[in-house]
């Protein structure tokens, strides 16, 4: 029992920095946009308003575009008005075949012209998916005007939430967290993580037998295997490019270090050696480095260090309490406490550094922000939110300096990966 509150409070326990806001501007006007319901009476309205309310909040969330709130029916043949601000038309049309499945046709209609851009279908296999019917259809939307990708959007997000006393579950669910499905159950179940890009195959740690072990799971097949187990801390918290090498938090003395483990040749190697709290490595700068969380200055901070090289290097030299980091290739994103404020005593802010540079960007300024975590093209950064006794999964749009929020109701996330 011992070693488990030293566990889950050295993983867990939250680790701030005084920086002045970058804020990014767009300049040029953004295009207007419309969605239109063009769906048989036949198909039921319920599902077509949700389709609708995701389409909208999905093209909200690319901050590219000004998007028109209004419920919209209209024929899928039908014209447009080419005397309007609306610069373009997205229609969709809805039907449901017989084994359940339902079919959305889309067009893409310029406002100004009436010409069509583009005519695609989008299908899903049960009407619960309806939200990743969305995030497709809108990738398509972004990619027809020419801007810049949001492939991110059909993306799992991965996290394990606590639902009693020492047991919690695996869950995957759109990024909205409309869409949610349970993979693993039984026992306490923490720290998943993607074990590839294309999401087929995930790791987590398990701590429901004599040692904590780490299995691998493939989300198709269910098929479990063991990967490694040993006294102690056992986490992996990145996996290289290539899938071959994973980063582990492990600690066989009870004293929590980066180790490297090769999947090939099952070796271990030690990344880091402090008598103190070494945790949360992640690949950097090509990964020939390795940035983590350590108290070596007597407070948790964000140090880096070569893979081949003993040497450690100190990343942040503001604030007394920087921790939880995610990386992706040279930029760091982190989150950490900062001074009591009118907002309240519990203001955990994150904030994004380059390995390249000094400069340091504050990202969020209330509430506490914790478990930011990197989209793939590192244009996004996934987190929780609370606030005023709530709780949101939070996007910041990088790009842009826009964030959202979409209300948590399931509990206690312990965890998570994107």
């Amino acid at each position: 029992m011992k070693k488990l509150l030293i566990f889950l409070i050295c993983t867990v326990t939250l680790f701030a920095a005084d920086a002045t806001v970058e804020i990014v501007k767009r300049m040029d006007k953004s295009p207007v946009i419309q969605v239109q319901d063009a769906s048989e009476p036949a198909i039921g309205s319920e599902l077509r308003k949700k389709l609708f309310k995701m389409l909208v909040a999905d093209l909200k969330i690319t901050t590219y575009y000004d998007v028109n709130e209004f419920y919209e029916i209209s024929s899928f043949g039908d014209s447009v008005n080419t005397n309007t601000k609306t610069d373009f038309i997205l229609r969709y049309k809805l039907s449901e075949e017989i084994d359940n499945s339902v079919i959305a046709t889309t067009k893409l209609i310029s406002a100004k012209t009436n010409n069509l851009i583009s005519q695609r279908s989008f299908k899903i296999s049960k009407v619960d998916h309806y939200p990743f019917m969305s995030h497709s259809i809108i990738m398509s939307v972004v990619k027809d005007t020419k801007q810049e990708s949001v492939d991110w959007m059909d993306k799992y997000v991965l996290f394990a939430k606590n639902t009693d006393p020492g047991k919690s579950e695996i869950v995957i669910a759109d990024y909205t967290l409309t869409f949610q499905q349970t993979i693993v159950k039984g026992g306490l179940n923490v720290f998943p993580k993607w074990a590839d890009k294309n999401q087929n195959n995930f790791y987590y740690t398990s701590i429901s037998g004599k040692k904590p072990t780490v299995y691998r799971v493939s989300l198709m097949s269910g098929q479990r295997e063991e990967v490694i187990s040993g006294e102690g801390m056992l986490i992996v918290s990145d996996v290289s490019a290539d899938e071959k090498k994973l980063l582990l938090t492990m600690a066989p003395n009870e004293q929590p270090d980066i180790y490297l483990y090769n999947l090939e040749t099952k070796k271990l190697s030690r990344i880091t050696n402090y008598r103190g709290v070494d945790v949360g490595g992640n690949f950097v700068d090509n990964e020939e480095k390795v940035v983590f969380i350590s108290d070596r200055l007597g407070y948790p901070n964000v140090f880096s260090k070569k893979i081949d090289d003993d040497r450690v290097e100190q990343m942040v030299y503001v604030g007394r309490n920087n921790s939880s980091a995610s990386a992706h290739k040279n930029y760091i994103v982190y989150s950490g406490r900062d001074k009591a404020s009118e907002f309240g005593d519990q203001i955990f802010n994150l904030y994004l550094i380059s390995t390249k540079t000094n400069r340091i960007r504050q990202l969020t300024s209330t509430g506490k922000n914790i478990f930011p975590r990197f989209s793939q093209d590192g244009g996004s950064v996934l987190f929780i939110k609370e606030y005023a006794k709530e709780s949101a999964l939070g996007i910041i749009r990088l790009g842009s300096n826009k964030s959202f929020h979409f209300p948590i109701n399931i509990g206690k996330i312990q965890s998570l990966d994107w």
